[in-house]
């Protein structure tokens, strides 16, 4: 859920399997959901970038991508927008019987909105896990809280950034709904007209948490032959998690690492 994403790209043409655009560019026309921005390009390219031996790879080069786009190329978007988009998420139905089993959003602001949250309850009991970016107004101090919505609702898996030396990022919000950190500085990723851009914030590093949920249920759902439920999937996600150091505020379980398989810290 994002800025829409540019469907020709070689490395993300063959991942995506549907879109709509809840906004007002191209005419509103719902089934015109091209990136005129760039965000939602290289989120996607993080989550799904195919593995054909050029570019960048994604987490889950595997995964298929229901693009939606809620805001505009300039980036702004409304809450309604978002909230249908959720809905529409939730309930989507591909040809061939699939489903949504991850929703990520890069964005967030400052307004908590009581339709916004549920329209996330309402996924979550779906057995959806829904990722968010914390948001980029961090001051650099662990100990002072900067909230941004939809990231700091508790249902929601909120993603922090760090560097690729795996230090906080100072604009990565810490707050005590923080969940797991990931790379989200200078990362290399799709971007329209078939291009590769660095960007960095906490955008950057939900998609890395997106994509390794995509593979953590894969693995689960084919080595147990059922389904993994929502709390059940949380709790495998903070199992590969890495303490880094940090305060819970700033890092929350910690650093997203698929090579580790911990058990789950109890009391945070």
């Amino acid at each position: 859920i994002d800025t829409g994403c540019h469907t020709d790209h070689p490395e993300l043409q063959e991942r995506i399997i549907g879109g709509y655009n809840f906004t007002e560019d191209y005419g509103g026309d719902p089934n015109v959901f091209l990136d005129n921005n760039g965000h939602g390009t290289h989120v996607c390219g993080t989550i799904a970038a195919s593995e054909n031996g050029e570019g960048v790879v994604g987490v889950a080069p595997k995964a298929r991508l229901l693009v939606l786009k809620v805001l505009s190329g300039a980036g702004e978007g409304s809450i309604e927008s978002i909230v249908q988009a959720i809905d529409y998420a939730t309930n989507w139905k591909g040809s061939n019987g699939e489903t949504v089993r991850v929703i990520s959003m890069s964005l967030g602001g400052p307004e908590d909105d009581s339709s916004l949250h549920e329209a996330i309850q309402r996924a979550v009991e779906q057995n959806i896990a829904v990722v968010c970016a914390a948001g980029n107004e961090g001051d650099g101090d662990g100990s002072t809280n900067e909230y941004s919505y939809p990231g700091a609702y508790d249902e929601v898996i909120e993603v922090g950034s760090v560097n690729l030396q795996k230090r906080l990022s100072r604009f990565s919000n810490t707050n005590n709904e923080i969940d797991l950190v990931a790379p989200g500085e200078k990362i290399l990723s799709t971007y329209p007209s078939n291009q590769y851009a660095s960007l960095s914030g906490t955008s950057m590093a939900t998609p890395h948490v997106s994509g390794a949920i995509a593979l953590l249920i894969q693995q689960f759902e084919s080595e147990n032959n059922q389904k993994i439920t929502e709390p059940e999937l949380f709790e495998l996600l903070i199992s590969h998690t890495v303490p880094l150091g940090y305060s819970n505020e700033e890092e929350g379980h910690g650093f997203l690492s698929l090579g580790v398989n911990i058990p789950a810290k109890s009391g945070m």
